[in-house]
Order: structure tokens, then C-alpha cells, then sequence
């Protein structure tokens, strides 16, 4: 119950320590000040959840605030301009545990002294509530003019720059020119610039070299292997079906279209209007069709016994997760079992969502793994004429028919009911219609038909507020390691706030004015000088910024998983740049697999790939489910099990411990060891173009000094016999040299092992 006291009120609000004015803003924001308080301290118990509401009270909604307490005649919580007569300022300055707010038992912990000052000046300043910041249509705001004349060109680095002085900070100069073509490189293509790259770049000094480099990047197909990478995670692509026997499935012809779409600079709105609808778009083709595989790339059962329709449920409830987290940014997945207890979204807006994808043929149960398929219906089948026209950009290496697991719609409609608890089998109302979030944005039905179509026109509406700013907060994630938004995955309330908004919804707007081209957004931020900082760290950013998210400095960021594997194959010249295809299954510990197998199916035990198909890039490693693959989750790979729009980002003594061991490492080591010894050269010349190779730069006089002394150490070693050459080589499949000189080529493998266990070969 809320209780009141005038006196007492205003005793304490005149006893208190006064909050600094100068540290306050201004104008208090409900949506950036306010709000977030509010979401972390008060809307467990008086918020959107009207379950969990206690009191009657509701402080999300401002007729709700402002309206008279239930339980306490004549006084209010919220009375605009008197935060004297609002109840809620005597309850969050209360140290009373029967009175205090939050409440002790909630376990939220008090309100600070500032924050308490933060909802008094907004009160006195009219308790202004807000409609949630992402859920209203971005405006593309007038750059500021700054007074740095190199960082007043561009609006990503006026608005930086602006974002920048305000903390009192100032931006890096611009990278080393070898060290920013490397980050350029790993960023466009996820593999390190090649020696003629980098011989290039080193000659050209004129003004549009650099501009020259971006263009050649973006143009060469290794670009839309790096961007589809991402895509990806964010559409949990695996090469198996999960769940205990875990099964081979052959979606990876829709791995080969997503690299196809982004090398052909599809528009970002056609590129998910296809995936969410592609099959029911007028004169829907088989590209079509195909990019609809996204939605049936979650996982299914093969377990003997299982109820069809607690599967198909399941299934569909992982498509509005991925769909909702991967496209708008949102925790839509908490309305399934009740109304969500911080964003405005009923378990009723659930299942009106969830209608979207309950009128398919798939079912939740086709038989155990006996007689298992690679594909589940509804299946689109893809024949060599297919290949050989409409979907030339499929990498099919035999004859034989493909299958892929695509969407397909029912001619009758089947009916949606809100579940109780969200379990499959305890339907309470029907739903009745499909229908998109309303907080969002209104589905205006003369606009947007009841079906996947209506759906796909509603995302991509430029008047959505969150589609276009969810890409765009990706795509910025992508090359600063952080988005705008930092929970890239959460727009909302109990989201991070965007450190330069401005700037995101600037960048949002101008990606659908310019055709929502992503060619030219990744463009737009590679060229900006706030891209092309150094990344060096004075004392001040870090005192004033430690996670640099004021971006005055270019973040130090460890490369994906794997571009690792990339970079090792790349840079030792065993990389096998074949695009697309079959997933392969290169070294792998023995006994992993099998140990998480259940035994059946054509996936029980482990056959690893020979040849060729050991080098390929490392976004072709077969992914199953059960058992990801070893060394790439040990750098944090995503293991696909469901939508991730953002990487975790761990240290551990194990990652070092694979590059030290893992045969990849070594055998790259090995084979960059044998093309020095076969070239012309002095010591000094071969393990320059080797640093070259690995670090992407020349090295220093004291580099140079302490590996020559390491290259003489190691062939002390081994012409001595301390070190067995011998045991050293015999790493991966690749063939030696008839006529190696063992004892020397065991030494320069050595000195390739340790530049590669440099932290700086593995970081942009």
C-alpha cells in the first residue's frame, strides 16, 4: 500500500543531499533518463505485466501514473510539475522497509542519490512521458557541424565527432597504412590481404588509393562470404537436425544463396521479404522458394515416439524467435507463456504473430531417424536444370537431385489459439486474424494482407521503426565489435539505450532513401574517418571511455572463428577458395563426436574430409548441432542452435592452446615453412615476407632481431637432436618435400608457429 505525508515529503526532499544541478541534464528525458529506471527498478511489480501488477498501479502508461491510487484515497504517485505531492518520490527516498520502493524481498536495489534527483527535476518538469524511442520512426536529424574540417565531411564522423566532445575526448589519428588494410581486408572479405595487396596499397599514395582498395574489396566474391557469415548465426544454419540422433539435412544450398544475395548487392528489404515469403510472392520462382529456408533452418526431431504436434508448435515458436530477435530486435519470445513483463506485447500480440506461420505444410514428426530424410516437407527439389539456370550460384558437386526445406502455404487456413502457458496442447481463445506487434506499428489491413506477405510488406514499410534500424545496428556491429545499441537483439525497454541516436537513426533513414542498398552502408562506414582510426589508447579515453564506446580510438577486436581458420589457410597458401557447396569435416579430435552421438544415422561417427576439402574456408566446416565444431566454439563460433545476432566474446587459456596445437595451425605453419625454404633468400628476407604474410605488416628492427634469434635457437635444437624434426612435421595431410632439408624446414616451422601465436596475427 502507498501511504503519504505531505510534511513528510517535503522534509525530505529539503534534508536530502542535493544532487549537483550541473551534473543533471537539462531537460530530463522519460525515454533516456526516466524509462530505464523505471524498467530495472519498477516494472517487475508496476509495469506492462498485468499478472504481476501490484496495487493497481501502473507507472508504464501516463494516465495510469498520473490517476489516483487505489489503495490510498487522494493521493497520487505521479502529479506532474509537484514532485512534493508525488507519492513515488517518498517512497524511493524512504530507507523504511515497510514503505521503501523498490521493495527490499524484490531484491533491486535502492535508487542512488542521482537517480532519485533524475525523477524529482523530471516531475517538476511536467513528468512528460515518451512512446518507447524504438518504437518511433527514426528521423534523419542535420548533422552537426564540428570544428575538426577532416571529420566535418561525412555525418557518421559529424555526429561522432559531436557524441566525442561532449565527454571531452578526442578522436585517434588516422592507422598505419598496412595495419588499416588488414583491418579493411578481414572486415570486406574475412581474409587477409594478399602480398599484392599489400605491395600495392604500399605505392599508391595518392588520394583515392584507399577509396580504390574499398571498391576492389566489395567487388570481389570473398565479400559476400564474410557478410553471409553473420546471416547466418542470425538464421542458425547447421548441417544437422539436433535433438538426440541429430541427423544429416542438406540446407546448405540456402548458405549458398544468402553469399549470392550479398555479392549481388540484393536491397536489404527484398533480401528478408523473400526469406519470409519468397514462396507466395506473385511468379514466385525456385530463388524464391529457396530463401524461405530460413525459417526451416531450426531444429527437428528424429526420436521415435514424440508427439507431432508439441514438434510443430515448437517449431513455429522458433520461427517468430528468430524472426522477431533477428529482424526487429526484439524479446518477443517472453509473450509466449504471458503478457511480457517490460515491452507492450500481450501473449495475445504472441499468437497473432505466431498465426503468420501456423498455415504450412510442415508437421512436427516425419519418422525416426530410420527413415530419415535431408529435407522435411514442405521440400522444394533442386535438379541439374535448376543448377544450370535460376540457381547457377548453387555449388552442386554431383548429379543427383538436392533437397531443401523450404515454406509452403496451405490453401485452407488453420485456426490459432492463444496457449495457456504457451503449451501446445492447452488452446484458450482464438486468434482471429495474423496481425503484427500494434505497439510497433499499426497493421493497417488495407496495406498488408493477413498472410506471410503482409507480414514481409509490414517489416520492410518504411514507417516500421525498428527494421531498418536493426540492420544498420548489425551491420555497425560488425566492424566496431559494438553496436549503437549494444544488445543488438533488444530494442526493447530492457535494451542498452543507443549511445549516439542521432547517428542511428540517421544512418537508418538514409538506408531506405538509397534503395536500402548494403553495399553502400558498408561503404559509407569504412570510409569514415572514425573507421579508419588508429587503435591506439591514451590515458584519458581510457579514464573517460574504457569500452571506447564514444569510438575515439578503432577497437581492438579478436577475429571470428572462422576467419581464424581462414587467415591460417590464407596466409600459408593452402587455402582452398572454392565458394559454396557441401559442407566438409576437417581435423577434428577423435572420439568427440561419437561420444555425443546416439549411434544411429548416417552422422554416428566422425569421417573426416581428404584433399581439397580439407582447406576450405572455415564458414564450410559441417556444423552439427550436438557437437559444434571444437576448436571454433573454443573462439566463441555460434553453435546454431538458435537465432544470435551477437557473438559471445570470451579469453581463455584455451584458445591459445589451439593455436599453439590444433593440426590446422601447425600444418599451415609447416607448408608456410616449406614455400620460404623453396624461394631465394636470407634469413632476414624470408621472415619478412612470412610476417608479412601472417601479421599483414613489415617487421620492426627489434622484431626482426629477437626471431632471427629464435630461428638460430630452433636450429640449434634440432641439428643437436634436442628437438626431434621428424616428430615436429609429421602435422596434417599436406605432402612434404621429397628432397626437405628436415632439420632446417622443423626450425622455420617453428619460427611460422610462433609469429602465428602472435595476439596481433589473430586480431583487426
Amino acid at each position: 500500500m502507498l501511504a503519504f505525508s505531505l510534511a513528510g515529503s517535503l522534509l525530505l526532499l529539503h534534508s536530502c543531499t542535493q544532487q549537483s544541478q550541473e551534473n543533471l541534464p537539462e531537460e530530463v528525458s522519460y525515454n533516456f533518463h526516466i524509462r530505464p529506471l523505471l524498467s530495472d527498478k519498477c516494472f517487475k511489480c508496476h509495469g506492462p505485466d498485468t499478472a504481476k501488477l501490484e496495487a493497481g498501479l501502473r507507472l508504464d502508461i501516463a494516465s495510469a501514473a498520473y490517476a489516483p491510487l487505489k489503495e490510498s484515497k487522494g493521493k497520487f504517485a505521479i502529479v506532474p510539475g509537484k514532485p512534493e505531492l508525488s507519492e513515488l518520490i517518498r517512497r524511493i527516498r524512504s530507507t523504511d522497509s515497510t514503505e521503501m520502493m523498490p521493495p527490499p524481498d524484490a531484491h533491486l536495489g535502492m535508487m542512488s542519490k542521482a537517480e532519485v534527483a533524475l525523477f524529482e527535476k523530471w516531475i517538476a518538469q511536467g513528468a512528460k512521458y515518451e512512446p518507447h524511442w524504438a518504437f518511433v520512426a527514426p528521423v534523419k536529424a542535420k548533422p552537426p557541424i564540428v570544428k575538426d574540417e577532416e571529420w566535418n565531411k561525412q555525418p557518421i564522423d559529424q555526429f561522432v565527432a559531436a557524441a566525442m566532445a561532449k565527454q571531452g575526448l578526442d578522436h585517434n589519428e588516422e592507422e598505419e597504412p598496412a595495419k588499416l588494410l588488414k583491418r579493411l581486408s578481414f572486415d570486406l572479405t574475412g581474409l587477409p590481404p594478399s602480398m599484392a595487396q599489400m605491395e600495392a596499397f604500399d605505392k599508391d599514395h595518392s588520394d583515392a588509393a584507399y577509396e580504390k582498395m574499398v571498391d576492389q574489396l566489395l567487388a570481389s566474391p570473398q565479400y559476400g562470404e564474410k557478410m553471409a557469415l553473420h546471416w547466418l548465426d542470425v538464421g542458425r544454419y547447421a548441417d544437422s537436425y539436433g535433438y538426440q540422433d541429430d541427423n544429416i539435412r542438406t540446407q546448405w544450398p540456402w548458405r549458398d544463396w544468402v553469399i549470392h544475395a550479398f555479392n549481388q548487392n540484393m536491397p536489404y528489404n527484398q533480401f528478408i521479404t523473400w526469406q519470409i515469403a519468397g514462396d507466395m510472392l506473385p511468379n514466385a520462382n525456385k530463388e524464391m522458394q529457396l530463401a524461405t529456408a530460413f525459417f526451416r533452418n531450426h531444429k527437428y526431431t528424429e526420436e521415435g515416439g514424440v508427439i507431432d504436434e508439441e514438434y510443430r508448435v515448437e517449431y513455429l515458436i522458433d520461427k517468430v524467435k528468430t524472426y522477431s530477435k533477428g529482424m526487429l530486435g526484439l524479446t518477443v519470445e517472453c509473450a509466449q507463456c504471458h503478457d511480457h513483463k517490460y515491452d507492450p506485447f500481450s501473449q495475445k500480440d504472441y499468437f497473432s504473430m505466431f498465426a503468420f506461420f501456423n498455415n504450412t505444410y510442415e508437421v512436427g514428426y516425419e519418422g525416426d531417424v530410420s527413415i530419415s530424410k535431408p529435407a522435411k516437407n514442405p521440400v522444394m527439389p533442386i535438379r541439374k536444370e535448376d543448377v544450370k539456370n535460376i540457381l547457377s550460384f548453387i555449388n552442386q558437386k554431383d548429379t543427383n537431385m538436392l533437397t531443401v526445406s523450404v515454406l509452403g502455404e496451405r490453401d485452407s487456413t488453420r485456426k490459432t489459439y492463444v496457449l495457456n502457458r504457451g503449451v501446445y496442447n492447452l488452446p484458450t481463445s482464438t486468434v482471429a486474424e495474423p496481425e503484427a506487434l500494434p505497439a510497433v506499428m499499426k497493421y493497417d489491413v488495407n496495406s498488408f494482407p493477413r498472410n506471410r506477405i503482409g507480414l514481409a510488406k509490414w517489416t520492410v514499410d518504411r514507417r516500421n521503426p525498428l527494421t531498418a534500424r536493426v540492420f544498420v545496428n548489425q551491420v555497425w556491429q560488425e566492424f566496431f565489435g559494438r553496436g549503437i545499441v549494444k544488445t543488438s537483439g533488444d530494442f526493447g525497454m530492457q535494451g542498452e539505450l543507443p549511445s549516439h541516436p542521432q547517428l542511428l537513426d540517421w544512418l537508418a533513414v538514409d538506408f531506405m532513401e538509397n534503395g536500402w542498398n548494403i553495399k553502400r552502408l558498408v561503404k559509407q562506414i569504412v570510409m569514415s574517418a572514425t573507421y579508419r582510426q588508429s587503435n591506439k589508447v591514451s590515458k584519458t579515453q581510457l579514464e573517460k571511455d574504457p569500452e571506447n564506446i564514444y569510438l575515439s580510438r578503432s577497437p581492438r577486436i579478436r577475429l571470428k572463428a572462422e576467419f581464424i581458420k581462414d587467415m591460417l589457410m590464407a596466409s600459408s597458401g593452402l587455402l582452398n577458395p572454392e565458394i559454396g557447396g557441401p559442407s566438409v569435416k576437417p581435423y577434428q579430435p577423435k572420439g568427440i563426436w561419437e561420444t555425443a552421438s546416439s549411434g544411429r544415422g548416417e552422422l554416428a561417427t566422425y569421417k573426416q574430409d581428404k584433399g581439397s576439402s580439407l582447406y576450405r574456408r572455415g564458414m564450410y566446416t559441417f556444423i552439427k548441432l550436438t557437437v559444434p565444431p571444437p576448436s571454433m566454439a573454443i573462439f566463441d563460433a555460434s553453435n546454431r542452435d538458435q537465432c544470435e545476432v551477437k557473438r559471445l566474446k570470451t579469453g581463455t587459456p584455451l584458445q591459445a592452446l589451439v593455436m599453439l596445437n590444433d593440426p590446422t595451425s601447425l600444418e599451415a605453419s609447416r607448408v608456410l615453412a616449406q614455400q620460404l625454404l623453396a624461394g631465394k633468400g636470407t634469413d632476414e628476407s624470408r621472415i619478412s615476407i612470412a610476417f608479412q604474410h601472417i601479421i599483414c605488416r613489415k617487421p620492426s628492427a627489434k622484431e626482426m632481431d629477437i626471431l632471427q634469434a629464435y630461428l638460430q635457437a630452433q636450429r640449434k635444437a634440432y641439428t643437436s637432436k634436442q628437438l626431434n624434426a621428424d616428430k615436429t612435421l609429421a602435422q596434417g595431410e599436406y605432402p612434404l618435400p621429397a628432397n626437405a632439408n628436415k632439420l632446417e624446414l622443423a626450425a622455420w616451422m617453428k619460427l611460422c608457429s610462433t609469429m602465428y601465436n602472435m595476439e596481433e596475427a589473430i586480431t583487426k
